[in-house]
C-alpha cells in the first residue's frame, strides 16, 4: 500500500488539503478557554438570615437543612458555616456524578426542611458550580468627578450621593441588560449597589395634638386600601373586571394619601414626614477608594474568550460615549491571562519546532530533511485540531500543553523515519526501495512507542476529583496527536521525501554541512559501552543506588497540589474582629490602602455582605472585606503583604488578615483551601464548643506547641437588651407593643409596597435617628395612663460567643488551623491528641492538604503502576516474550531517581504537575529503547552473535536516539522561562521530562545494551 501510495503524490497531497482545510474550518469554531468546560462537583447552599446571630442560625437554620443535606447520594463532605446574618453549606461530590440530578434533589430536600424553618426567612438559594461559572472578568461602574467615598454621613440617611444611587438603578436596569444581550454572555452578577426605599416619620408632636397613638396611624395606613386588586361582576351570561386605579409610585404620592382616624379626614403629610433615601447597606464595594458598583461577566460554556472580550470592548467603548458621567473599569481580567498563557504557549510550540529542526539539520547534514519536518507539524497540529473539534474538546492551557508534548514526539517520529529511509539509501537501495523499506521497517516499533506513550497519559483521566476531569483534555490531546502524526509520519512524510529526492541519484550532505560528522561520537559511544562491559558491576550498583535513593526521595521530597506560580496581584481577606457597620468597615478599609502608596494600581474593596449570586467570591460579614489589589509587579507582592500585616498590627491588632491568589480559574479550581493541618475540635456534649472552655483548650494546645503559631479563636461581643417583665405587667404593655415600637425604631417595619419601573419600592414607618440610646430613650409607648419610654422597659447586658459556626457531617466542631512543617505533623497530631485527652469536654479528629495532597500523590502513583502495567503487556504483545519488556521498564527506576533529584535541587517539590511529568517520563523515555531492542532482535534473526548485534544496534540507533532526545528536550525547554501561569504550571513538568529524558537517554545507550546482554549471554 505505501508504494502505492509514493507513486500518487498528488492523490495524497489532496487529501493532506481537504484535511487542512477542514482543520481550518474547525480551528474557527472551537471555544477557546483558560481550562475546559467541566462541572466543579460542588454545590453552595446560602443562606440569609438578616439580624439573626451565629448559634441561632446553626441551631434553627442549617442543622435542620443539614440533617436532609446529608442524605444527598455521592456526597463527599459536607461543612456548614454560621456567622451573624447568613449561613452556608458546602457540598462535596464525586466527580463524575450527575450534578443536574444532585442540584434538583438538594432543592427537594430544603423545601421539604422549610416548615422547620423560622417563618420569615428567606428561602435558601442552591447554586451549582462549574469552572464556567467563574466570572471572565470585573467591571467596576464610578460616577465620574466623584472623590473618596465618605463613609456613613453625619446624619446616618445618606451613606451614599444621589448621583451613586441613580448609578445602582440605571446599571441594574441598563448597563447588565445590555451585556447580557450579548451572546457570549451567559449572565452578569453585580454587587455594589444600592436600592432606594421610602421612610415614614411620624411627627410625635403633630399626633399628640391630634391624640392619635403611633399604632393608630399605623393601623390606619395598613387600611387604607393602597394596594387595591380587581373584582369580577357576572350579569346574567356576561362577566366584567372591576379594576380600581390607584397610582401610587413616589414619595408625593404618598403624601397625598388619605387616612380616616377618629372621624377625621389626614393626609400623611399632615402627620408624618415622607423620605426617600437608600436603604441601609450591609455591604459596599469601593474601585480605587470611590462607591462603586462591580459587575462579574460570566461567559457561556461555547464561548470563545477572545471574541467575548473584543464584543466587551466594543461595547463598553460605546458606553464611554453614551454615558460619559459613568467611568468603566475592567479587573481581574482572566482574557488577558489566557491571552498571555496561550499566545506564550504558542510562541514555545513554534520556538521548540524551530530547535527540533536545528537539531536534524546539523545531524542529517541535510537542508531538505528539516524543511519536511516543518511541513508534517503545522500538517499534524491543524489535522489534529479537526479531532479535537469532533471529541468536542476546548483550546485550553491543558490541551495545549498536551500538543506542546505532542509536538516534540511527534517530532521523533519523523525523525525515525527520515534516518531509517535515508539510512537504506546511504546502504545503496534505490530510493523508492529506501523508502517503502525503511518505513515499513519502523512502522510496527513506532507504532509500539505511540502505544506505550498513550498507555501513561490514558489513565490520567482516572484521577479522582477535578484533577482527572481536566486532565481528560491533555491525555486526549497527546493521543490525539501521536496518532494523527503517526499517520501523517508513515503517509505523507515518506510520499514527500521520495518527491523531494527524486532527481537526486544518492544521499549528498549539503557542502556547508559536510564537515559535521557523527562519527566522532559514534567512536566515543562504542569505547564507552566496551568500557561498561568490562564493568557491569558499575552499571548494577547504579541501579541498586537508584532504586534506594528513589524510595528515601520519594518520602522526604515536599508534596503540595499545585506549583508556586507568578502574581502581580492578590486577594486580601480582612476580619476587622469589631462591631463595626458596612460604612465603617468600607472606611478603614480605604484607609488601610491608600497607606499603601502608588505600589497599588488599581483596588477593589468588597466591604460588608455582598450581593453576588453565584459563589465565585467569598461570602463575608458585615465586618468583613475582601480586597483585590494589583501591584505594579510581581516584586510588590511580598512587600505589600507584609505593609498590610505591619498596618493591621499598629492600627487594628485584633485585626485577622490572610491572602490569597487573585481568583483566575485554574486556581479557583485546584488551589489549597484548607490549610495544612486542620485539628477539629469537638464538644463531647454534640453541641457547638463553649467559647470559654475552647479558649482555655487552645491555651493548653499553644502551650504545648510552642513553635506554632496559633491564635485564639474570633470571638462576638454583643450587647443584650432583655425585656423586664415586672416594669412591663407594671404599665400594662405586652410583648407585641414592644416589639412593634422596637421595629418602628429601627425601621424594620415595612408597611406596603409599591412599583417603581423594574424595582420595588418599600414604604417603612420608622424613624430618622440612628444612636441606640437616644433612639430608645426617645421611642415611646403610649397606654392610657402615660407615655412609657421603651428605655425603662430594657435592661442592658452583654454576651459573648463564637464569631463562627462551623459543623460537618459529625456535627459542631471548631477547625483549629496549623502550618507546621510537612514532616512535624505526625509529632504535631500526637501532641494535640494528648492535650485533648486531658480535657474530658473535648474530642479532635484532622483533616488538611496534609492528608488531601497525600492522597493526590497516591493516586497518581497508581495511575504510574498502572501505566507500567499497560506498558509491558503492549511490549509483551510486541516483542512475543515476557522477558525483554523487564529489561526495557527496568531502565524507569533510573530516570525516576535522576529526574526526582533534580526536581529537589532545584527546590521544586512532588506537586500535580510534577508527577505528571514523571508519568509522562515513563512513557516516552522508552521508546528509544524499544527501538534499540527491535533492532537487536532483527540483527540477531539476521545471523550476527549477541555481542555484534548488540554493538551494530547501538552504532545504527545512536543517532535517531540522540537526535530524538534532543528534540523531545528542546520542545519543552522553553517552558523553563518563567512567568506567567502557563509557563509557571509547566515548568515543574517541564524539568522532569528534561532531566528524566537526559537520564534516560543515558541509560539507554549504555544500560539497556548491558541488561540484554546479561539475560542472554551463554551461561558456562
Amino acid at each position: 500500500m505505501l508504494r502505492k501510495l509514493i507513486d500518487r503524490p498528488v492523490a495524497v497531497t489532496m487529501i493532506a488539503v481537504v484535511l487542512v482545510i477542514l482543520g481550518i474550518v474547525s480551528s474557527r469554531l472551537l471555544p477557546v478557554s483558560l481550562v475546559p468546560d467541566v462541572d466543579a462537583p460542588y454545590i453552595t447552599v446560602q443562606i440569609p438570615a438578616e439580624g439573626l446571630p451565629a448559634r441561632q442560625i446553626d441551631e434553627t437554620v442549617i442543622a435542620p437543612l443539614r440533617q436532609q443535606l446529608i442524605q444527598l447520594p455521592s456526597l463527599r463532605e459536607l461543612r456548614s458555616e454560621s456567622r451573624e446574618g447568613s449561613g452556608v453549606i458546602h457540598l462535596t461530590f464525586e466527580q463524575g456524578s450527575d450534578l443536574d440530578y444532585l442540584f434538583i434533589e438538594a432543592n427537594e430536600k430544603i423545601d421539604r426542611s422549610l416548615s422547620a424553618l423560622p417563618r420569615d426567612l428567606e428561602r435558601p438559594k442552591v447554586i451549582k458550580a462549574s469552572a464556567t461559572d467563574i466570572p471572565a472578568f470585573y467591571i467596576n461602574l464610578t460616577v465620574r468627578g466623584e472623590g473618596p467615598s465618605r463613609g456613613a454621613a453625619d446624619d446616618g440617611l445618606h451613606p451614599v450621593s444621589e448621583r451613586f444611587a441613580e448609578l445602582s438603578r440605571f446599571a441594574s436596569q441598563v448597563i447588565v441588560k445590555r451585556i447580557e444581550q450579548l451572546p457570549e454572555v451567559a449572565m452578569v452578577d453585580m454587587s455594589g449597589a444600592v436600592s432606594p426605599e421610602i421612610l415614614v416619620i411620624p411627627d410625635a408632636g403633630k399626633l399628640r395634638q391630634a391624640g392619635i397613638t403611633a399604632a393608630e396611624l399605623e393601623a390606619a395606613i395598613r387600611n387604607a386600601d393602597v394596594e387595591i386588586g380587581s373584582l369580577t361582576i357576572r350579569d346574567g351570561e356576561y362577566q366584567y373586571n372591576v379594576k380600581f386605579q390607584s397610582v401610587i409610585t413616589s414619595r408625593a404620592d404618598i403624601e397625598r394619601i388619605l387616612l380616616r382616624i377618629h372621624g377625621r379626614i389626614y393626609t400623611m403629610g399632615d402627620l408624618a414626614q415622607v423620605i426617600e433615601h437608600p436603604r441601609p447597606r450591609q455591604g459596599m464595594v469601593l474601585s480605587d477608594g470611590r462607591d462603586a458598583l462591580t459587575l462579574a461577566v460570566v461567559k457561556q460554556s461555547d464561548a470563545r474568550m477572545s471574541r467575548l472580550k473584543g464584543e466587551i470592548d466594543r461595547l463598553l467603548g460605546e458606553f464611554r460615549h453614551d454615558y460619559p458621567d459613568v467611568e468603566f473599569t475592567v479587573t481581574r481580567d482572566q482574557t488577558e491571562l489566557l491571552d498571555y498563557s496561550i499566545s506564550n504557549l504558542v510562541n514555545n510550540i513554534i520556538v521548540g519546532a524551530l530547535l527540533a529542526c536545528v537539531v536534524i539539520l546539523f545531524f542529517m547534514r541535510d537542508m531538505k530533511s528539516p524543511m519536511l519536518v516543518i511541513l508534517t507539524i503545522p500538517v499534524t497540529l491543524i489535522i489534529s485540531v479537526l479531532v479535537f473539534y469532533l471529541f468536542g474538546i476546548s483550546i485550553n492551557i491543558i490541551s495545549l500543553s498536551g500538543l506542546v508534548l505532542g509536538i516534540g514526539m511527534m517530532v521523533d517520529n519523523s525523525i525515525i523515519v527520515i534516518d531509517n529511509m535515508t539510512a537504506r539509501w546511504l546502504r545503496g537501495e534505490r530510493l523508492a526501495t529506501a523508502v517503502v523499506r525503511g518505513t515499513g521497517e519502523v512502522l510496527t516499533p513506532m507504532l509500539s512507542s505511540v502505544l506505550t506513550t498513550c498507555a501513561v497519559f490514558i489513565p490520567l483521566i482516572f484521577l479522582n476529583g477535578m484533577a482527572g476531569a481536566l486532565f481528560y483534555d491533555q491525555a486526549m490531546a497527546v493521543t490525539i496527536t501521536l496518532f494523527v502524526a503517526y499517520g501523517v509520519s508513515v503517509t505523507l512524510l515518506p510520499v514527500y521525501y521520495r518527491w523531494w529526492y527524486r532527481r537526486q541519484e544518492a544521499f549528498r550532505p549539503s557542502a556547508w554541512l559536510e564537515r559535521f560528522s557523527f562519527e566522532g561520537v559514534e567512536r566515543v559511544y562504542e569505547s564507552a559501552l566496551k568500557w561498561f562491559f568490562r564493568r557491569r558491576w558499575l552499571m548494577w550498583g547504579i541501579y541498586a543506588v537508584s532504586i534506594a535513593g528513589l524510595a528515601v526521595l520519594f518520602l522526604t521530597v515536599g508534596k503540595e497540589r499545585l506549583p508556586r506560580m507568578t502574581y502581580s496581584d492578590m486577594l486580601v481577606r480582612i476580619d476587622w474582629n469589631d462591631r463595626i457597620s458596612a460604612e465603617e468597615n468600607g472606611r478603614r478599609t480605604a484607609e488601610l490602602v491608600a497607606r499603601l502608596g502608588d505600589r497599588i494600581e488599581q483596588s477593589t474593596i468588597m466591604a460588608g455582605v455582598q450581593q453576588f449570586i453565584l459563589s465565585h467570591t467569598d461570602q463575608t460579614g458585615i465586618a468583613e472585606a475582601v480586597v483585590y489589589l494589583k501591584c505594579r509587579d510581581a516584586a510588590d507582592v511580598e512587600p505589600v503583604q507584609r505593609a498590610i500585616r505591619d498596618d493591621l498590627a499598629a492600627h487594628a491588632p485584633g485585626a485577622l488578615c490572610s491572602f490569597g491568589v487573585s481568583g483566575n480559574v485554574f486556581d479557583m479550581i485546584f488551589a489549597e483551601r484548607e490549610a495544612l493541618l486542620t485539628a477539629r475540635l469537638r464538644a463531647t456534649s454534640g453541641r457547638s464548643p463553649d467559647p470559654e472552655a475552647l479558649q482555655a483548650l487552645i491555651g493548653r494546645i499553644r502551650e504545648a506547641l510552642p513553635g506554632q503559631t496559633i491564635s485564639d479563636a474570633p470571638m462576638q461581643e454583643d450587647l443584650l437588651y432583655v425585656a423586664r417583665p415586672e416594669r412591663m405587667a407594671l404599665y400594662g404593655i405586652g410583648y407585641a407593643q414592644l416589639v412593634a415600637a422596637l421595629r418602628n425604631a429601627l425601621n424594620e417595619n415595612t408597611l406596603f409596597t409599591i412599583a417603581s419601573g423594574d424595582e420595588t419600592l418599600p414604604v417603612v414607618l420608622g424613624s430618622n435617628q440612628r444612636d441606640l440610646e437616644r433612639l430608645l430613650a426617645e421611642t415611646f409607648i403610649t397606654t392610657p395612663e402615660a407615655e412609657i419610654p421603651v428605655r425603662t422597659l430594657l435592661r442592658q447586658t452583654r454576651t459573648r460567643d463564637l464569631k463562627q459556626i462551623v459543623a460537618g457531617p459529625e456535627g459542631n466542631y471548631y477547625p483549629l488551623d496549623l502550618a507546621p512543617r510537612a514532616a512535624d505533623v505526625p509529632q504535631v497530631m500526637a501532641t494535640i491528641r494528648r492535650v485533648v485527652a486531658a480535657d474530658e469536654g473535648f474530642e479532635v479528629s484532622f483533616s488538611g492538604s496534609y492528608f488531601s495532597n497525600r492522597g493526590m500523590v497516591r493516586q497518581l502513583v497508581g495511575v504510574l503502576v498502572v501505566a507500567l502495567l499497560l506498558l509491558y503487556f503492549i511490549l509483551a504483545a510486541q516483542f512475543e516474550s515476557l522477558l525483554q519488556p523487564w529489561i526495557i521498564l527496568s531502565e524507569i527506576v533510573i530516570d525516576l531517581f535522576g529526574a526526582i533529584v533534580v526536581l529537589w535541587c532545584c527546590g521544586q517539590t512532588l506537586n500535580l504537575m510534577s508527577m505528571i511529568g514523571l508519568v509522562v517520563v515513563c512513557g516516552i523515555v522508552i521508546n528509544d529503547s524499544i527501538l534499540k531492542i527491535d533492532t537487536i532482535n532483527t540483527l540477531r534473526r539476521d545471523g550476527l552473535s549477541l555481542r555484534h548485534a548488540i554493538l551494530e544496534a547501538g552504532r545504527r540507533r545512536l543517532k535517531a536516539i540522540v537526535m530524538t532526545s534532543l528534540t523531545t528536550i528542546l520542545a519543552v525547554a522553553p517552558f523553563l522561562v518563567r512567568g506567567d501561569m502557563g509557563s509557571d504550571l509547566q515548568f515543574p513538568m517541564s524539568l522532569v521530562i528534561i532531566s528524566g529524558m537526559t537520564v534516560g537517554t543515558l541509560v539507554s545507550v549504555l544500560f539497556i545494551p548491558l541488561a540484554y546482554y546479561e539475560i542472554y549471554r551463554p551461561r558456562r
